[in-house]
């Protein structure tokens, strides 16, 4: 985007896509694999926006921080198909890719720790992987939500997909909501501010 291009759209109307990964269905609700459809939840409870709409194999709500626009999504093709869903909406909506965040899981990252990033690889995320081959780039914002290593020689595929432990649901809900908070931080203040205040510091 020029530099031009930018003045006009600020000077207008900025448009922010804020995306969860996850899994449709009752039993994945709340497994570990669907922490970034629980920040999009806190994200539209936090700001009172509903998520009732469905467009682009997604639901989606649409709400306003300031003089940004901000469409809120959950793609509901399955994780490893996510890339389809979030390349149509972007395209909808004309959102720049440096507006437009992906939440999602990380076994690389310590359960509670958060890791914005401003894009880089999929790690093995299917789903980060499916929307960057969707996309066809790899510079699009990530908020990294950290679930931890599986225990002894489980499968991280199954880790995924099992529900938080009782030791970790004790702290989910503040996590979830510190999550929340980083991603208004990014819309309002910018991805570098978001890093800073949210990334741990080592």
């Amino acid at each position: 985007m020029s530099v031009h291009e930018d003045i006009h759209e600020s000077a207008n109307d900025t448009s922010f896509l804020i995306i969860g990964l996850g899994n449709p269905g009752r039993e994945y609700r709340n497994t570990r694999h669907n922490i970034g459809f629980m920040v999009v939840d806190q994200l539209a409870e936090d700001l009172g926006c509903k998520l009732t709409k469905v467009q682009n194999k997604a639901i989606i709500g649409n709400t306003r921080i300031g003089e940004s626009r901000l469409i809120l999504a959950k793609p509901q093709t399955f994780m490893n198909l996510s890339g389809s869903s979030v390349s149509s909406l972007r395209k909808f909506y004309k959102v720049d890719l440096a507006n437009m965040l992906v939440i999602h899981d990380d076994v690389d990252v310590p359960f509670g720790q958060i890791r914005m990033r401003p894009g880089g690889g999929s790690a093995g995320q299917k789903g980060v992987e499916s929307t960057i081959q969707q996309l066809g780039s790899k510079s699009f914002p990530r908020l990294r939500m950290g679930i931890g290593q599986p225990p002894g020689q489980m499968d991280s595929a199954d880790y995924v997909l099992q529900p938080f432990s009782k030791a970790d649901e004790i702290e989910l809900s503040e996590f979830i909501k510190k999550a929340s908070k980083a991603v208004h931080c990014f819309i309002t203040e910018g991805l570098d501010a978001a890093m800073n205040k949210f990334n741990p510091k080592n």
